[in-house]
């Protein structure tokens, strides 16, 4: 599969469909890093997350007869709220299976587009497993929230977008979940920023794909509770991204929740910006490690926006 001729299909197919989000200079956090630094606001984009890119793709990419069997897709919550609004935009049909662990706040928005929400063991991997399953026995199509190329394509959308609104960087760094964003985003700014550095950013409690890459397999292992729920949970041992991510990542960093959460404060007293967990990530490793990324430009993705108002009491 030729990703780079993907995202530029996806850029003419979905562009009326979502928003060119801003990239924002931020003065004070390049005053405190010593760095020029931008914020990619994704939190800004329809449904409060970048996953309407993916999602808008894959569904633009059926033919007639797969839109008419229905889709099927699971979620830790923003892909899944991405596919609701691809549904009712499209007047198509679906089925969302969900962690029950899944935040209340993205449950309540997948269901108010009117899509079939419901809900599938405790972690990611497994409501994807029995998602694939389901739609193999009722004749529905299986659209992966990041083991899809459309999906990857859309979500490289974000990198043709960061090089029409810059004219350098030297550093992006994006939350690493499945692989599917920061595989995009990689493929596409690298073919113009041949010097750019690429780094993925995933919370300690669930490192599942960085810690795949280090080892060179996927590995199964335990995610604990984190805030940093859009990044959370294991992933399809046969996933595209895998390798998208050996060949394109330039570094993994992982973050703490105590960091996670001073992210999400700080970008709220700084900027006035609502980010959920997962966009606090790679901010938080901006924050973590100044030094490294001093005197560069540097591109900050704040990937969603999707966060619950106990979650938010509690950082507060």
């Amino acid at each position: 599969m030729n990703v780079l001729q993907e995202i530029l299909q996806a850029e003419h197919k979905i562009r009326p469909y979502i928003r060119e989000t801003p990239l924002e200079y931020s003065f004070p956090l390049s005053k405190l890093t010593g760095s020029q630094v931008y914020l990619k606001l994704e939190n800004l984009q329809h449904t409060g997350s970048f996953k309407v890119r993916g999602a808008m793709n894959a569904l633009l990419s059926l033919t007639p007869e797969q839109r008419a069997r229905g889709i099927v897709t699971a979620s830790s919550g923003n892909h899944g709220i991405a596919v609701a609004f691809g549904l009712h935009t499209l007047q198509m049909h679906g089925t969302i299976f969900v962690p029950e662990n899944t935040s209340s706040t993205k449950i309540e928005s997948i269901r108010n587009y009117g899509a079939d929400c419901r809900f599938w063991g405790t972690d990611s991997v497994m409501a994807e497993l029995y998602a694939r399953s389901y739609a193999q026995q009722n004749d529905m199509l299986y659209i992966s929230p990041y083991n899809n190329w459309q999906v990857v394509g859309g979500q490289g959308t974000i990198g043709v977008e960061l090089c029409r609104q810059s004219k350098h960087i030297d550093t992006v760094l994006v939350a690493l979940g499945g692989g599917g964003l920061i595989s995009g985003i990689a493929e596409y700014v690298k073919t113009i920023f041949a010097a750019v550095e690429v780094i993925a950013c995933s919370p300690e409690h669930s490192p599942v794909m960085a810690k795949s890459v280090q080892a060179g397999r996927i590995i199964e292992m335990e995610s604990l509770p984190t805030l940093a729920d859009g990044t959370a949970g294991g992933i399809e041992q046969d996933t595209i991204t895998f390798p998208l991510c050996q060949r394109l990542v330039d570094d993994y960093l992982l973050i703490s929740e105590e960091e996670i959460r001073q992210a999400m404060r700080l970008c709220m007293q700084t900027h006035h910006l609502l980010i959920e967990g997962a966009a606090a990530v790679p901010l938080a490793a901006l924050l973590k490690m100044p030094e490294r990324f001093r005197d560069k430009t540097v591109v900050v993705i704040l990937c969603g926006a999707n966060v619950s108002p106990e979650t938010l009491k509690s950082i507060l």
